[in-house]
């Protein structure tokens, strides 16, 4: 590994705490796990012989969020709106408000599903890694990863066009 832990940081803690907020939807807890993040990273980076860093830290940030409920063993109640910051910078106000509501609905969705096809929905379309990069990070082959995806979005569609249909 060539990089230090300092570049590794800089480069990658943004888009670890956004990870981890959206897992947990807790700012101080994704703070807190994002330290323990970078402080297992920090512990092993002289054993890690991969190229790309990045899918290593998402693997990392999602074992140190599995623990953090292993110890914690009760539900949350989970804020919503980071994404609804996230999307809503630069639009006038009915647009902001629509793009509001859909990011709303479609994060109740995702809520709804069971914890992989989350994980992979946020890690290739929210986080922007590559299948490869995905799989790598949640563990599992390429071929099962993108299984995971497809079937997360058909549910999350399915869910989608429920709610429509109750509306229309």
């Amino acid at each position: 590994m060539k990089q230090s832990i300092d570049d590794i940081y800089e480069e990658h803690m943004q888009d670890i705490f956004r990870y981890l907020l959206s897992l947990c939807r807790e700012h101080h807890l994704a703070e807190d796990l994002v330290q323990e993040t970078f402080l297992r990273a920090y512990l092993y980076l002289e054993n890690y012989r991969g190229e790309d860093v990045k899918p290593w830290l998402f693997r990392i940030a999602h074992n140190v969020l599995i623990d953090h409920y292993r110890k914690h063993k009760r539900t949350i109640v989970k804020e919503q709106g980071f994404f609804q910051r996230l999307f809503g910078k630069g639009k006038g106000t009915e647009q902001e408000v629509l793009l509001k509501s859909e990011v709303a609905e479609v994060m109740d969705a995702i809520s709804t599903l069971n914890e992989q096809q989350a994980q992979a929905i946020l890690l290739f379309d929210y986080h922007s890694l590559t299948y490869k990069e995905a799989a790598e990070a949640m563990g599992v082959t390429d071929t099962y990863f993108k299984v995971l995806l497809y079937r997360a979005r058909q549910k999350v569609r399915s869910i989608r066009g429920k709610e429509n249909e109750k509306n229309d």
